[in-house]
């Protein structure tokens, strides 16, 4: 009971926000129609219950003339309405599903990369594993379902409310026809009020215990069924992403161990999940198989002692068999329930994680538009690695505008996680940086990234390409030396794979040229170009940027003569590495 109610309120938690968003008047009223619908459709099987009793005794009297108007007239006005009520809940639902997964999945991809908390979920170790999973799969399995028995959480609210409703409705029925007929057994015959209800719940209640005790191992293994295949499926992204560097190393059977690894563990699993259904589906299938005759065989002497007619027979093992339908709603369901538990399991470890990576948001060194005179103003930082541990200490530092910083020390000193601070994305340690209202901070990490899709789009990024017009964009690429690929600014591929990473260091260079950046922070930019070429481009970007602060990291000397000011992190002594200004630019 304990677990039962966490997964309700785990449910509620998931889907409550949809129904108190913007959207609330047009989710509610969609939501009341499939009830409504659902319903009358109750109501339609309760008459089609009365139906029974009245076309079976027609039968039975050979009451040619009732036995027509039943079926011409009654069953057919039932049959119409059900089935048009049955299309309508179905596309009024699907319209509802389609709107709530629109909305759900919206909600999940603003926080997901809401001010970086993308970033911060990864450099946390990305305890929910494969966020791309969880939301482009997981929540359309938890609104929607997926696979030939999946059931989102629309299909299992109204499946259950119309349970709960047909249960009651037929347990009156139920009773009633039970109330004053006696139980037969052999010769013997017993009094009991209601007893055919009493019987139906026995039966229902021996197959939940049963069926929970030999399926209660689905959720975990379904749980880890999903993880598995997302693993395999990024396994196999990765190594699409980085073909090139994988042919070169000839690593092909490195990585098809990995993958046969990764695979094999997707097959175990599911050979476990098939013996844990292969039980499961016994016990359903044998328990769905006695539910046919079980009502007949508790009915059955009633009839053969003149109690009841045929259509009383009928009626009665027809509210038996729904009454104890709805009250195995668990038992029939139990696979479906499994598996949809394990995605409300997945999403709610994802928003658990993303709330951890949210709270972040202002922890660490803090960007903070309050500068004054044109430069970014850094007070002393403390930054520190995700474990607690300081990396890196800086005293009161200042870039105005054309200055020229090459910041330099020992590899795995810290340099590059000092630039994150500087950009404002690293959320472990202290201080704060001050940058002018309306400024811009670009970093350019040593690996540029170019999104799938236009060239344009790609040089242009996070501006939208339409910011630009062709010739601008042009000129940028020629100045860096890609002029040969203007003909394509339009063209869409994946850029990442198709330029050598020099050319990608070019385009990212082309990029600070096109925005303009107040401040620009090369991370080892210009590492995989030769001296000439990265001595062009530096005397590039100081003419064509002249009032833009840069502030490099590198390794080689030949960069000294494009700076004016030097930094270097030294080690303390105490694991840490403390930035110190070793000459001005004066000198």
């Amino acid at each position: 009971m304990k677990k039962l109610s966490h997964t309700l309120v785990q449910v509620w938690r998931l889907a409550i926000p949809y129904f108190k968003g913007p959207e609330k008047g047009v989710a509610l009223s969609l939501l009341a129609l499939i009830i409504a619908l659902r319903l009358f459709n109750v109501w339609l099987d309760v008459r089609y219950n009365s139906w029974n009793n009245d076309f079976y005794n027609a039968l039975q009297n050979k009451d040619w003339k009732e036995f027509v108007h039943q079926l011409l007239f009654v069953f057919s006005w039932i049959a119409v309405l059900t089935i048009v009520t049955s299309v309508y809940q179905y596309y009024v639902m699907q319209w509802l599903q389609i709107r709530w997964r629109s909305w759900m999945t919206r909600r999940y991809l603003n926080r997901w990369m809401r001010a970086g908390t993308h970033y911060r979920m990864r450099i946390l170790g990305n305890p929910a594993d494969n966020p791309d999973q969880r939301i482009a799969d997981d929540v359309q399995r938890f609104v929607s379902g997926s696979g030939s028995n999946g059931s989102g959480i629309l299909d299992l609210g109204v499946a259950i409310l119309g349970q709960f409703v047909t249960l009651f409705s037929f347990l009156f029925i139920l009773w009633g026809l039970s109330a004053d007929t006696p139980l037969i057994i052999g010769t013997a015959s017993y009094h009991i009020p209601g007893y055919l209800v009493w019987a139906a719940l026995l039966y229902a209640i021996i197959g939940t215990v049963v069926t929970h005790w030999v399926g209660r191992s689905l959720v975990p293994l379904n749980y880890d069924q999903q993880r598995f295949e997302a693993d395999f499926r990024f396994a196999l992204v990765r190594l699409r992403e980085n073909a090139e560097e994988v042919a070169l190393l000839e690593g092909e059977d490195s990585e098809r161990r990995n993958l046969d690894l990764r695979f094999g563990r997707i097959i175990d699993n599911w050979y476990r999940l098939m013996g844990k259904q292969k039980n499961l589906t016994f016990l359903t299938s044998f328990y769905s198989q006695i539910a046919i005759i079980f009502p007949f065989v508790v009915v059955s002497p009633l009839y053969f002692a003149g109690s009841v007619e045929l259509g009383g027979l009928m009626q009665i093992a027809q509210a038996f068999g729904v009454v104890q339908g709805a009250l195995s709603f668990f038992v029939t369901q139990y696979s479906t329930l499994a598996e949809w538990k394990s995605v409300v399991d997945r999403l709610t470890g994802f928003e658990a994680v993303l709330g951890e990576a949210e709270s972040l948001e202002d922890a660490g060194p803090r960007l903070v538009p309050d500068g004054k005179d044109g430069g970014l103003a850094v007070d002393p930082l403390s930054v520190a690695l995700p474990d607690g541990r300081e990396a890196v200490r800086t005293p009161a530092l200042a870039f105005q505008p054309a200055d020229r910083v090459l910041v330099s020390g020992p590899t795995g000193s810290g340099k590059t996680t000092l630039f994150r601070a500087l950009g404002g994305v690293w959320p472990f340690g202290r201080g704060t940086i001050h940058e002018p209202a309306d400024s811009r901070v670009l970093v350019l990490p040593q690996r540029a990234y170019l999104p799938i899709g236009s060239l344009k789009g790609a040089l242009t990024y996070p501006r939208p390409a339409e910011a630009f017009d062709d010739a601008a964009a042009a000129k940028a690429l020629s100045e860096v030396g890609l002029d040969y690929l203007a003909p394509e600014l339009g063209a869409e591929h994946h850029w990442q794979n198709r330029l050598s990473g020099g050319e990608q260091q070019r385009v990212g260079l082309a990029r600070a040229l096109l925005l303009k950046p107040d401040f620009l922070l090369l991370d080892e930019a210009t590492s995989a170009l030769d001296e000439p070429s990265e001595a062009a481009l530096y005397a590039l970007i100081r003419n064509r940027l002249p009032a833009t602060a840069i502030v490099s990291i590198g390794h080689r000397s030949s960069l000294a003569q494009f700076h004016d000011r030097f930094l270097q992190l030294m080690p303390d002594g105490n694991g840490a590495h403390v930035l110190a200004e070793i000459r001005a630019a004066a000198e």
